[in-house]
């Protein structure tokens, strides 16, 4: 195992931990993609269409004879709707050619060790410069990518202490990042409950939440999850490997026990 430092609160070296043989694995993008869409597949709920939509009408076909295209007519005359074409897809108002039916399976199912890969793929491309540069993170303000730091952030329970700590460490300038790429989104979007969007930031994985939840979570595209919660898509959004994450210390032993071998 290799020994990296530990940092405190002040950003300073405090001691040394062994680093999990995880953070050796090979890089699977493949992998990591493939969960992370069964993943989001778990979120999707099932839609289909009613089963008369489009065929409430009296049209039927006429034929040839008319020099008319034969699609079903609405039948009567006198009336705006009378003699319109109906009930065919390449009609307006007409059914649908292949409506989305509730049916379909949309819960994509993974294998265990095919998810565990997964992870650990994605914890291993943590600590790679190039993956978590091309992610978009400002690391030049961080001591080093293993940055593993004590106990001691799990206890923040202040958004002032919280931010304190995160400018000692080096991390805020890239919170200040995201904060300025929030904007609004383009499209139907911005009516639907999702009208903003923002770049990723952070990711702070803990052995217990002493307060680091509240202190958190007014800062933009920061996420807190516990070690055991970890997951694929929290370590590489979007599919994309490479996320800048910090680990606690007893995060980092628990992690080694979960993963061992």
């Amino acid at each position: 195992m290799t020994e990296v430092q530990v940092y405190n609160m002040q950003g300073k070296a405090d001691g040394n931990i062994a680093l999990p043989n995880l953070f050796e694995t090979t890089i699977r993008p493949d992998v990591i993609k493939r969960v992370v869409l069964a993943q989001q597949s778990h979120r999707l709920q099932p839609q289909g269409r009613e089963i008369m939509a489009g065929k409430r009408t009296s049209a039927v076909g006429m034929g040839t004879g008319f020099h008319l295209s034969r699609v079903p007519r609405v039948k009567g005359s006198g009336y705006p709707k009378a003699q319109k074409g109906a009930f065919a897809p390449s009609t307006v108002g007409g059914r649908t050619t292949h409506p989305p039916m509730s049916e379909k399976r949309i819960y994509k199912r993974i294998n265990k060790k095919e998810r565990r890969l997964a992870i650990c793929s994605a914890v291993a491309a943590t600590a790679d410069k190039t993956l978590v540069a091309l992610h978009g993170h400002v690391i030049d303000t961080i001591p080093t990518l293993h940055l593993i730091v004590t106990d001691e952030l799990q206890e923040l329970s202040k958004a002032s202490e919280a931010k304190e700590a995160l400018e000692k460490l080096g991390l805020i300038q890239d919170i200040e990042r995201v904060k300025k790429s929030l904007k609004i989104r383009a499209g139907k979007g911005t009516g639907r409950g999702r009208k903003w969007r923002h770049s990723v930031g952070p990711l702070f994985v803990i052995d217990e939440d002493q307060g680091i939840g509240k202190a958190m979570i007014n800062f933009l595209g920061v996420d807190i999850v516990k070690v055991e919660l970890i997951n694929a898509e929290l370590l590489a959004p979007g599919a994309s490997p490479g996320r800048l994450t910090i680990w606690t210390s007893s995060a980092i032993k628990k992690m080694e026990k979960l993963y061992a071998g």
